[in-house]
C-alpha cells in the first residue's frame, strides 16, 4: 500500500488528523453523543468528509462516514457490491482512522439504488441502534439515508444534529493548516498573475480562466471555480460560471476573474481583481478606491469576540451612509475545506470571529457604468487580523 499511499496530493499529518479526532471525541462525550455520521458527494463544500478522513468527496458520487466515539471509523463509498474490508489499525496508508470499508455501486441519479448506500450506512452503525447519533452537515446527507435509518432498526435511536460541535472546532486552524491555507494563497498569486499576462484581443474569457486554473493544478490545486467576465470599460462586467464564458475579448475591454480554487492539502481561499486591455477609467479607479475603503472598514471590524451581526450592520450603515448598495449576499466569510465555511458574517450567524479563523472579505457592489470589488484572505489574530496573504497588487490591472 505504500505506493498507493504516494499518490495523495499533499496528506495531513497523521498528527493533525489525530489532534481533531481527539477534540470532536472530548466534545461528542460532554454532549452524550455516541456516534457521527456524515456524507459528501463533492469537495466545494463537503468539507466535513475531508476534516475526518483526508479524502475528498468528489464528482457527484456519495461518500458516507461514521464516527464512533470510541473505535475507528467506517468509510462507505462508490465500488463494487458486497466489498467489506477491516483494515489494520495503523490504516492501509490512504485511509487513516478507518476501520472499516464498504463499497457498493449507487447513484444519486439512479434513485432505485438510494438504499444501497443507507443499507451499508445501517450495517456500519450495527450496536448504535438504541444510542445518540450526531449528524453531521444536514444539509449535505440525504434524506434517503436518513429515512432509511429511522425506519427500520434504528427507529429507537435518538438522531441529533452535531454540525455545531463540528464546526466550533473545525474553524479554528491549526499551525499545520494555516501553513497550507498561506501556499494555496501564494499559488492564486501565481494564477492570477498568469492569467492576466495571457489577456488579450481575440481570446475568450473562458481562454484566459483555464491558464489559471492550469497554475493551480501545476501548484496542488485539485478542483475550484473560476468566475470571469470581459466587456468594453463603461459596462459593469460582472463574473459568470463557464456557461457564461464564451465572449471574445477585443482592445480596451476590462476583464475581471475570481480564483475560487483550493490548494495543496485541499484548503480554499480565493481572489479577485480586474485588468484592463488599456487604460482604467477614471470612474473606474474611483470606484475602486472606495471598495478599498470598505473593505479596511471590515476588517476593522474582524476582531476576537466580535459578532458577525455587528459587522453586517455596521458595514451596511457605512455603504449607505456614502450612497452606495447595501450588501444582500455574503462579502465576508471563512474559507477550510468548504469553498464557503462558517463564520458568514452577516445577520444570521451565532458563531463570532475568533483567532486563527480564515477569513475572505470580498465587499462587492454593482453600479450602472461598473462593477466593483476586491478579494482576498486573511488569517485573524488575537487583535484582529495578522495580514493579508494574498500578495497580488491590491489595484485594477492596466495593460495597456
Amino acid at each position: 500500500m505504500a505506493d498507493e499511499a504516494e499518490r495523495i496530493n499533499t496528506p495531513m499529518s497523521t498528527q493533525e488528523l489525530e489532534r481533531r479526532w481527539a477534540a470532536v471525541r472530548k466534545a461528542m462525550e460532554a454532549e452524550g453523543i455516541d456516534v457521527l455520521l456524515m456524507q459528501g458527494n463533492q469537495d466545494f463544500m463537503g468539507g466535513y468528509v475531508k476534516y475526518f478522513t483526508d479524502l475528498p468527496a468528489t464528482n457527484g458520487y456519495t461518500v458516507t462516514v461514521t464516527f464512533p466515539r470510541d473505535e475507528g471509523m467506517t468509510f462507505i463509498s462508490q465500488g463494487p457490491f458486497g466489498m467489506d474490508r477491516l483494515l489494520p489499525p495503523e490504516g492501509d496508508g490512504i485511509r487513516r482512522g478507518v476501520k472499516r470499508v464498504l463499497t457498493t455501486p449507487s447513484y444519486v441519479s439512479a434513485h432505485y439504488t438510494n438504499d444501497y448506500e443507507s443499507e451499508l450506512a445501517a450495517k456500519a452503525l450495527e450496536g448504535y441502534s438504541g444510542a445518540t447519533i450526531g449528524l453531521v452537515g444536514t444539509g449535505s446527507i440525504s434524506y434517503a439515508l436518513v429515512d432509511y435509518l429511522k425506519r427500520g432498526r434504528f427507529s429507537n435511536a435518538k438522531f441529533v444534529d452535531a454540525s455545531e460541535l463540528v464546526d466550533r472546532i473545525k474553524v479554528i486552524k491549526s499551525s499545520e493548516e494555516i501553513a497550507l491555507i498561506r501556499r494555496t494563497a501564494a499559488m492564486q498569486d501565481l494564477a492570477m498573475e498568469a492569467a492576466f499576462n495571457s489577456v488579450e484581443p481575440g481570446k475568450r474569457d473562458i481562454d484566459i480562466a483555464a491558464v489559471a486554473e492550469h497554475v493551480g493544478h501545476t501548484y496542488g490545486s485539485e478542483q475550484g471555480i473560476f468566475l470571469c467576465a470581459s466587456g468594453p470599460v463603461g459596462t459593469p462586467a460582472a463574473n459568470f460560471h463557464r456557461h457564461m464564458q464564451n465572449r471574445t475579448m477585443q482592445k480596451g475591454d476590462q476583464f475581471a476573474l475570481l480564483c475560487e480554487n483550493n490548494g495543496p492539502g485541499g484548503f480554499f481561499t480565493e481572489l479577485g481583481r480586474t485588468c484592463v486591455l488599456g487604460k482604467a477609467s477614471d470612474e473606474m479607479k474611483e470606484e475602486f478606491d472606495f471598495v478599498l475603503r470598505a473593505r479596511k472598514f471590515t476588517l476593522d471590524l474582524l476582531k476576537p469576540g466580535t459578532s458577525c451581526k455587528d459587522i453586517w450592520d455596521g458595514f451596511n450603515e457605512f455603504m449607505r451612509d456614502n450612497g452606495k448598495p447595501e450588501e444582500r449576499r455574503l462579502y465576508c466569510h471563512g474559507q477550510g475545506y468548504d469553498m464557503v465555511e462558517r463564520p458568514l458574517v452577516r445577520f444570521d450567524e451565532p458563531m463570532k470571529i475568533q483567532k486563527d479563523m480564515n477569513i475572505v472579505v470580498h465587499p462587492t457592489y454593482v453600479m450602472e457604468r461598473t462593477f466593483n470589488w476586491i478579494c482576498d484572505n486573511y488569517i485573524i489574530g488575537e487583535n484582529g487580523p495578522l495580514e493579508r496573504i494574498h500578495k497580488f497588487p491590491e489595484k485594477i490591472v492596466e495593460l495597456g
